[in-house]
């Protein structure tokens, strides 16, 4: 039996998602709980993997079973077992052949930070920007991401494929009562590519890069004309779209709002 996890975290205290040799990790966590349950290793396979750093809201991840425990009860087991900064909100069964990273259709990130004093309360869970921004500049800016485009500008130098073609569906600035949250749904994103996005939208808004250089920058294919990285501090993987109607019912009620 195939068993899809819904899951959630705070990213402040793991080095990421993917299991690493050293380093506490979500993915490190989930397994060792799996698999003493199981009393063999039980590998998971998630929907994307998070940076150090990063949190989310709506992960996913599958493994596969021979216990014969119900699909549902499986969120109730696991809790039990998980650190306080872990919760699997929801587990359900899935046909054999279903693969959440690649039969998944799309993702949403959300960036925020607060612009106010500085605040301990907010420390990894908000970015910190001391500064006015031109958020109508960055709106501007922001249109020029959308639909199909090769991001190898906005890709980290240590990302491996070659394939850097994405889809981005939306990017939207919007303002909140202390600062401003980024959000951006795409049909899938290439390593550090948000968080470079959002550092170059800091500069547009800062005013020392204007929109119109943001399409140039893209079609130029050069990563080094964009050699920042927005923190993973605020970074947020907000939700995972299983399929294509789900993706295609967001899109239709976000683009009613705007």
């Amino acid at each position: 039996m195939r068993i899809l996890m819904k899951i959630q975290y705070n990213g402040l205290n793991f080095n990421g998602w993917q299991h690493q040799d050293e380093g506490r990790t979500v993915q490190g966590e989930i397994e060792s709980a799996l698999s003493y349950i199981h009393k063999t290793f039980t590998r998971i396979h998630p929907a994307s993997r998070t940076d150090k750093g990063v949190h989310a809201k709506e992960q996913y991840a599958h493994f596969d079973t021979e216990l014969n425990i119900p699909a549902e009860k499986w969120a109730f087991i696991l809790n039990s077992k998980m650190p306080k900064d872990i919760a699997i909100t929801e587990t359900f069964e899935v046909s054999e052949d279903y693969h959440v990273r690649y039969d998944s259709k799309g993702k949403t990130y959300r960036y925020s930070i607060y612009q106010t004093a500085k605040n301990p309360f907010y420390n990894g869970l908000k970015a910190h920007i001391d500064k006015d921004l031109d958020i109508e500049a960055m709106r501007e800016a922001a249109k020029y991401f959308l639909g199909t485009h090769d991001f190898t500008s906005f890709s980290s130098a240590k990302a491996v494929i070659d394939y850097k073609v994405r889809h981005i569906y939306e990017l939207e600035i919007e303002e909140t009562n202390d600062g401003l949250d980024i959000v951006i749904t795409g049909s899938g994103f290439l390593y550090n590519m948000v968080r470079i996005i959002v550092a170059y939208l800091f500069e547009i808004g800062e005013l020392k890069r204007k929109p119109s250089d943001t399409l140039k920058i893209i079609e130029s294919q050069d990563r080094t004309l964009i050699p920042i990285t927005a923190p993973p501090d605020g970074l947020y993987l907000e939700r995972t779209f299983l399929n294509i109607q789900e993706l295609e019912d967001y899109l239709e009620e976000n683009l009613e709002k705007h």
